[in-house]
């Protein structure tokens, strides 16, 4: 009668380890302390230019974890554990970081936030 009662303790306990070691989901991943110092030297045009490229950056790295996600569900759903949060994440969590230094850095200097554009490109009318 015993054996009757551990079995489902057994497959509950398992069944419920599945969401163990489960990445973090990117929206959970805040940026880590950068200072703007770092920025100091950088000119508006450049700041705008990293902007762009950390916003490219990041991009890829949400997509990575999305897909690090997808893989620890699968894993997790035959093995009973998930991968976990690996270089993608602590990477991600660098370049919100480096975002954020570097908007204190163009307020700090006065930039706009957006980079100037092209007057000399041809206007619709």
């Amino acid at each position: 009668m015993k054996n009757k009662k551990v079995i489902p303790i057994i497959f509950t306990v398992f069944f419920l380890s599945g969401c163990m070691n489960m990445p973090t989901p990117p929206s959970q991943i805040t940026g880590a302390y950068v200072s703007p110092v770092k920025y100091a030297e950088y000119d508006c045009a450049q700041l705008a230019a990293e902007t762009g490229s950390l916003a490219r950056r990041e991009n890829v790295l949400v997509t990575a974890q999305n897909q690090r996600i997808k893989t620890s569900e699968t894993q997790a759903f035959w093995w009973g554990y998930g991968q976990g949060d690996g270089v993608e994440a602590s990477e991600l969590a660098s370049v919100r970081g480096d975002k954020e230094a570097v908007r204190t850095a163009m307020e700090t200097k006065g930039c706009e936030s957006a980079p100037p554009k092209d007057d000399a490109a041809p206007k619709s009318e």
